[in-house]
C-alpha cells in the first residue's frame, strides 16, 4: 500500500517547488508502476499501461493490443532469409539493453505481427463487435503491488528521468519568455574563467567575454545580467547570460526611464565597450518630451543609478536623427565639428563586403584630442553608433584618425596633439627605458666646478693652505702693480696738460 499522505504533500511541494504539475508527476508515477510491473511480471513486446488511483491508492495494470487486419501485415520471413536484428543501446552505466517499440512500421506501412501487441480483426470481433481496424483493446492484468529490487529500482529511474523531463519543459517555458530581459540571480562559482550563476531553479553561465572587465563577484553575491540566449541541450537547458552586451545597458534604462517603458521614448543604436565607455542614440516619438533629459533625469540621477550598477561606466547620451549629417555631429560629442562632408553613400549590393558609407569630418585643432579620444575610442564608438566609416581631419586638410563600425581605428594624429603624442612614444624606439650613462672623473661636472660668468675660463678650486697663501701673495701683488698703473697714468696726464 502507498502512503497517501506522503504522495499528496511530495506532489504538492513538486508543483510549488519546481514548476511540476500534478498531472505531470502522476503520469511519472503511473508509467513508472507499469515499467516495473512489466519488468516483474510482463512478457517482452507487451504494452502496459497503468492507472493510479490517488483518492484510494489502488492500482490497477491494463494490457493493449492494436487491431490489424490481413493487408497491414508484413509477410513471415521465410527460411533462409535474414531477420532483422534486435536494436540493442547502451545506458549511463555502460549496460546493453533492448530498445522496444510499441509498433516496427515499415517503409511500405507494414507491421510484422506480434501477438503481445496485436490482435486481428476476427478475434477482436469476438471480444466486441463494433471494433474498428487500429483500435485499442483493453485487456485487465492481475493486480500485484509486490515488486523485486530490480523492478523497484527501474521505477525510480523512471520517475527520475520524467522528473528531469518535466523539470526541462517548466524551465524553458519560464525562461524562454525572459530571453533578453534582465534576471536576478546569486553567484554560486567562478570556475575557468565562467561565472555560474543561480538563478533558482536552474544555474546559468556568464562567460568570460561577457562580463564587465575589472569586476569581481563572491559566491552568494546578488548580480543582475541579461539573459543572452535559451538553448534546450542534452543535458538540460543551457542560460547564457551577459554584462557586457548593449541589451543590459538598455535594460537597466529600461528600469529606470518610464518613458522607455511606454514606448515615447526609444533607443535607437548603442555602441558600447563594457566598463570603459558608452554612447547611446535615443529618439522621442512626441515632439514634447526631450529624449536626452529622459535618460539623464533630473540633476542625472537616472543615468547615475545606471553607470553605478556598471562600476563608473561612463555614459554619452545623444540624440538620434534620420539626418546622417546631424547624426554624426552629435555621435562625436563632447568634440565640436565643424563641418561633415559625405564622401561615400551607403549601398545594397549583396555581393560588396562593405556596404557602409564614409564620411570625412573636420574639425578645429583645439578639438582634435576630443574627437578622437584617447586610443581612439570616441571616433570608434561613434563609428559604431551610426554605422558610417569616419575620417577625422584637422581643419588644414591634415588628417588625424580613421574608423569604421567595425571597431577598427587607424590613429595618423600629429606629434603635436596629445593623441598623436602618446601614439608617437609607443611607437618611436625613443620609448623604451634605458640606463642613464654617467660622467667620467675626467669630465667636468656642474656641481663640482666653478665658472666665470662668461663660462668661458675654469677656476681651480683651492684644496691646501700653501696654494691660498700663495693666491693671497698673487692677488697682493697684481693690486700693487695695478696701483703703480694708475699713478704712471695720472702723472702723464698732468705733464700733457702742462
Amino acid at each position: 500500500m502507498f502512503d497517501l499522505k506522503v504522495i499528496h504533500s511530495v506532489l504538492g511541494e513538486m508543483e510549488d517547488e519546481r514548476g511540476i504539475s500534478r498531472e505531470k508527476m502522476m503520469d511519472a508515477i503511473e508509467q513508472a508502476l507499469a515499467t516495473a510491473y512489466k519488468k516483474e511480471y510482463g512478457k517482452r513486446g507487451q504494452i502496459i499501461r497503468a492507472e493510479f488511483d490517488l483518492s484510494t491508492g489502488t492500482t490497477t495494470f491494463n494490457q493493449y493490443k492494436k487491431v490489424l487486419e490481413e493487408s497491414m501485415l508484413r509477410p513471415e520471413p521465410e527460411e533462409g532469409e535474414e531477420v532483422e536484428e534486435v536494436k540493442v543501446e547502451e545506458d549511463h552505466r555502460g549496460r546493453r539493453h533492448h530498445i522496444e517499440e510499441e509498433e516496427e512500421v515499415s517503409a511500405d506501412g507494414l507491421v510484422r505481427f506480434d501477438a503481445e501487441k496485436h490482435i486481428m480483426l476476427e478475434t477482436a470481433q469476438l471480444i466486441k463487435k463494433d471494433v474498428e481496424v487500429g483500435e485499442e483493446l483493453v485487456f485487465p492484468l492481475e493486480g500485484k503491488d509486490d515488486f523485486g529490487r530490480i523492478a523497484a529500482q527501474t521505477a525510480k529511474q523512471v520517475i527520475i528521468q520524467k522528473i528531469r523531463e518535466a523539470e526541462k519543459e517548466s524551465a524553458l517555458a519560464e525562461f524562454g519568455q525572459k530571453e533578453g530581459d534582465i534576471v536576478l540571480g546569486h553567484v554560486q562559482r567562478f570556475e575557468r574563467g565562467n561565472l555560474y550563476v543561480d538563478l533558482g531553479r536552474v544555474t546559468a553561465v556568464m562567460p568570460y567575454d561577457e562580463q564587465i572587465p575589472g569586476e569581481r563577484f563572491r559566491p552568494g553575491e546578488r548580480v543582475r545580467a541579461t539573459l543572452l540566449k535559451v538553448d534546450e541541450t542534452s543535458r538540460g537547458i543551457f542560460l547564457k547570460l551577459s554584462r557586457a552586451h548593449g541589451d543590459f545597458l538598455e535594460g537597466l534604462f529600461a528600469v529606470e526611464t518610464p518613458e522607455l517603458q511606454t514606448g515615447v521614448v526609444e533607443i535607437k543604436a548603442i555602441a558600447r565597450e563594457a566598463g570603459a565607455r558608452s554612447k547611446v542614440a535615443v529618439f522621442a516619438h512626441d515632439d514634447h518630451i526631450d529624449p536626452v533629459g529622459s535618460l539623464v533625469g533630473q540633476r542625472g540621477v537616472r543615468v547615475s543609478t545606471v553607470m553605478s550598477e556598471l562600476g563608473g561606466e561612463k555614459i554619452d547620451i545623444i540624440e538620434w536623427s534620420e539626418d546622417p549629417i546631424s547624426f554624426i555631429e552629435d555621435a562625436l560629442s563632447p568634440a565640436q565639428v565643424l563641418s561633415v562632408t559625405i564622401d561615400e553613400e551607403p549601398t545594397d549590393d549583396e555581393d560588396s563586403e562593405d556596404n557602409r558609407g564614409k564620411a570625412i569630418v573636420e574639425v578645429a585643432p583645439d578639438q582634435q584630442s576630443l574627437a578622437i579620444g584617447r586610443g581612439g575610442q570616441n571616433v570608434r564608438l561613434a563609428a559604431k553608433l551610426t554605422g558610417w566609416k569616419l575620417d577625422i581631419i584637422s581643419n588644414g586638410g591634415e588628417e588625424l584618425a580613421e574608423a569604421d563600425a567595425t571597431g577598427k581605428t587607424n590613429i595618423v594624429a600629429p606629434v603635436t596633439t596629445e593623441v598623436g603624442a602618446d601614439v608617437d612614444v609607443l611607437e618611436n624606439e625613443d620609448a623604451t627605458t634605458t640606463k642613464e650613462e654617467l660622467p667620467t672623473e675626467d669630465e667636468a661636472t656642474q656641481d663640482r666646478d666653478l665658472t666665470d660668468t662668461d663660462q668661458s675660463e675654469e677656476i681651480n678650486e683651492v684644496d691646501t693652505p700653501e696654494e691660498t697663501e700663495e693666491l693671497i701673495a698673487k692677488e697682493q701683488d697684481e693690486a700693487v702693480a695695478e696701483a703703480e698703473e694708475k699713478e704712471d697714468e695720472a702723472e702723464t696726464a698732468e705733464e700733457a696738460k702742462a
